[in-house]
């Protein structure tokens, strides 16, 4: 059910599911209360169960009748793939214990389901590192969870759900976690898919992560992030730690952020990006086009290439000029690239005001612009979306916004095996 699209009678779409919530009830399976969907606007609702007509094959339908105020937790209700998934548990037969990968619910009646079965993975019997260990069906009343204090629950299965979520989404899934399973969740992403949504996120649920993290995971996951991103993550912690930090991470980034730390953050020095293209006047279009194809390029920074006397790491030798994408293509591959050079765009320099970079970017129709020194050297570029990061209010990656929204068989709710009936 993880992603299943939500439907209105009249087949129009409301939403996807993001998650299940279920509450536990004694001696008996939990019991499914309502759906976690995701709306336009990233809001997350709750949808009742007795609201759901059905549920199919790839998709929900609903009454068409939704409250729109963002989805809160309330005591006693748990989230299936945030809470769940990933839980160990024991036999009630003496067999062992396993690992929660996936839930069945199943309709008991009309409007009411309950989980029916839980798929679960057992450890490895062997000791080599690769292959995992046996799986098994088994019903509630089969399996006791392993509740031991302090005892944390396995964040592998939940990661594994959310693989597939671009930066920006998987950000707010974990901000829609409880604060233990979302730091829990975070130390166990890998460093790269970690700094993306930290790039994501509001700074104070930044700093509360990275406060969770050892120094040296942190500054392994700030070598991972924009240097513009990190200097403003690492503006927001204590002076001491900050400098910790910067000794820890690799010199060359390190060194983008000191130069970044310098500039006052309402200036284009404060919110450019120390890693734009920078090649010479003697590269081809051939060579500048394979640049921009790069996979981990953000799209702002392959709009355009910068052009440079040597050396071309900023800051770099004299700045000579920028060329755009859309006129290389204009032109033969063997073409140079210094003769391509926009004679209309100037740069900044990187005390310019925030408000002047902007009133550019909008005049000129541009997604970049250039930043020099006080010797005509290139240090870096302000994108369009540093601008908006700047101009939007704090709370914007949080925010609600205006969305209006008219409002017999199991089903796996996480993308996994499937659990038949």
């Amino acid at each position: 059910m993880a992603g299943c699209t939500v439907f209105d009678p009249a087949g129009d779409r409301l939403g996807k599911v993001r998650d299940v919530l279920v509450v536990y009830r004694n001696n008996e399976s939990p019991r499914l209360v309502g759906l976690i969907v995701e709306i336009p606007g990233k809001r997350r609702v709750f949808v009742s169960i007795g609201r759901v007509t059905s549920i199919g094959s790839g998709q929900i339908i609903t009454t068409g009748l939704m409250n729109v105020r963002r989805f809160e937790q309330r005591g006693g209700e748990v989230r299936v793939i945030a809470e769940i998934l990933g839980r160990k548990v024991t036999f009630a037969d003496g067999s062992g214990e396993g690992t929660i990968e996936d839930v069945a619910i199943e309709q008991s009646g009309p409007g009411e389901w309950s989980v029916s079965q839980l798929f679960v993975r057992r450890p490895k019997t062997t000791a080599s590192p690769f292959g995992k260990g046996p799986t098994v069906f088994a019903t509630w009343n089969e399996v006791r969870e392993k509740g031991q204090t302090g005892q944390s629950q396995s964040a592998e299965q939940l990661i594994a759900t959310y693989g597939d979520m671009k930066p920006a989404d998987l950000a707010n899934t974990l901000l829609d976690l409880p604060q233990g399973r979302r730091l829990e969740v975070a130390e166990e992403l890998p460093d790269a898919r970690l700094a993306d949504v930290l790039e994501e996120m509001p700074e104070s649920d930044q700093v509360e992560i990275m406060n969770q993290l050892d120094d040296t995971r942190a500054a392994d996951v700030l070598d991972q992030m924009q240097p513009d991103d990190a200097a403003d993550l690492i503006a927001q912690l204590s002076e001491a730690r900050g400098e910790e930090l910067l000794k820890l991470m690799q010199p060359e980034e390190a060194d983008d952020v000191r130069m970044l730390l310098a500039y006052a953050p309402d200036t284009a020095g404060g919110l450019m990006t120390t890693e734009p293209i920078i090649v010479s006047a003697d590269a081809t279009v051939a060579e500048g086009l394979a640049l921009i194809r790069r996979h981990e390029l953000a799209p702002a920074l392959g709009a355009a290439i910068c052009v440079t006397l040597p050396p071309y790491e900023p800051p770099t030798g004299r700045f000579l000029g920028m060329v755009h994408f859309q006129r290389m293509l204009r032109y033969p591959p063997h073409e140079r690239l210094g003769g391509l050079i926009d004679d209309g765009l100037d740069p900044v320099t990187a005390d310019t005001s925030a408000a002047e970079v902007s009133r550019i970017l909008a005049s000129y129709n541009l997604v970049s612009v250039p930043v020099v020194d006080e010797n005509h050297r290139l240090v870096g570029v302000v994108t369009i979306d540093d601008v908006l990061d700047y101009l939007l209010p704090d709370d914007w990656r949080s925010h609600d916004g205006d969305v209006t929204t008219p409002a017999p068989r199991a089903r796996r709710i996480a993308n996994g095996t499937q659990l038949a009936h």
